[in-house]
């Protein structure tokens, strides 16, 4: 049996980091429904403090989530707050395949959007750029 799976990423700011992915990897932003949103606190299912406003949208607090633009198959990533900051290397992290013709352009690109850059590495004919999120979180260019 196969299972269907979301990646859910601890963040302090989830709707800034999600903006942050979703622009780097050329990724759609889930809308908010601001109207469901809205019911639910007035039907007392939440209150005004599980709600915030991201660029003028009323927005749920606790997340965002972003989405391939035209691929419901790959996995939707989820920004989920948490009080604390990162504060160790992560488990596991995303290989991001940019193309070798593309690396150092995509490097340039997320630095001067808050990325930091960590290293560079290479197994045998294989070669990458680790770099964190703005939230400390590393991935790798490839």
């Amino acid at each position: 049996m196969a299972y269907g799976f979301q990646i859910t990423i601890d963040s302090q700011t989830p709707h800034q980091l999600a903006d942050w992915w979703a622009e780097a990897l050329g990724w759609q932003v889930e809308p908010s429904d601001e109207e469901f949103i809205r019911r639910m606190v007035s039907e007392g299912h939440a209150d005004e403090a599980d709600t915030t406003t991201h660029n003028g949208v009323l927005v749920w607090k606790a997340g965002q989530a972003i989405r391939h633009p035209d691929d419901e198959s790959y996995p939707r990533f989820l920004f989920q707050l948490v009080p604390e900051p990162k504060t160790v290397k992560n488990r596991m992290h995303l290989d991001v395949r940019v193309g070798a013709d593309k690396i150092e352009s995509e490097l340039e690109r997320l630095t001067a959007t808050g990325a930091t850059f960590l290293h560079r590495g290479n197994q045998g004919p294989f070669r990458w750029i680790t770099i964190t999120d703005p939230e400390g979180n590393e991935l790798c260019l490839s």
